[in-house]
């Protein structure tokens, strides 16, 4: 758990940092960064996505999953629990009426189901490597602070979920990495590839994807991989 404890400190304690500097930030600083940030994101997601050893697999996965994710409104679930956030911030005269909950939607979704993240939390649940969760907790670390700068205290509060969610992917780990193949991983980070790069878009106002309806699309690409792989391909 030492990755993931690294982890979810760096995005508290950046969130923290950002909340306390970034008042003293001017206006055109924060807004620069945060396109920056974008096009680091969006990189990001163009370099997972070259991992992709199946393309209709994962695009598959990734019509699909987005299909069930719009389906069952999750987006609008995760939207709700922001602001729900938003009024208790409120009540503790943390937040205020300009709280932005697609911005928070955003860090969510960043923070807590990218596929470097989700990966990460099993390869240390299975083999006890914890590279990839430190490299990614640099990054998350500055990110937060960016985030910060407009969320404020609320970019912290993330870290709570990110330890559930990547906890229970390190316990489950023995159960799910030996069912994997290198392919599938390999389909399952150009999967989460296409999530950061609609995160990127997004976080540069370039476009509004949604990214929170995307995340089923993570549980399905592994067996969409599987399946394409050992049945559909032969038959080609």
């Amino acid at each position: 758990m030492t990755g993931i404890i690294i982890n979810v400190l760096a995005v508290a304690l950046g969130g923290l940092a950002g909340a306390l500097c970034g008042r003293h930030l001017p206006e055109h600083f924060r807004l620069g960064l945060n396109s920056i940030f974008g096009i680091c994101a969006m990189g990001m997601g163009v370099s997972s996505i070259m991992l992709m050893e199946n393309m209709p697999a994962v695009i598959m996965a990734v019509i699909l999953g987005t299909s069930a994710g719009l389906l069952i409104r999750l987006g609008d679930r995760i939207t709700a629990s922001g602001k729900l956030l938003q009024n208790f911030m409120e009540k503790k005269g943390v937040g205020g009426e300009d709280f932005d909950v697609s911005l928070f939607v955003t860090a969510f979704v960043l923070f807590c189901t990218s596929g470097t993240g989700i990966y990460g939390s099993l390869d240390a649940g299975m083999t006890g490597n914890v590279t990839i969760l430190l490299s990614k907790s640099v990054l998350d670390f500055f990110t937060a602070m960016i985030f910060a700068c407009s969320l404020g205290l609320a970019t912290s509060l993330i870290a709570v979920p990110q330890l559930v969610i990547f906890g229970l992917l390190y316990l489950l780990a023995n159960l799910i990495y030996p069912l994997t193949t290198p392919v599938m991983i390999n389909d399952f980070k150009a999967c989460g590839g296409f999530i950061l790069l609609a995160t990127g878009l997004r976080i540069a106002r370039i476009r509004e994807f949604p990214i929170a309806d995307m995340i089923p699309a993570m549980i399905l690409v592994m067996p969409i991989s599987a399946v394409w792989v050992n049945c559909i391909a032969p038959l080609l």
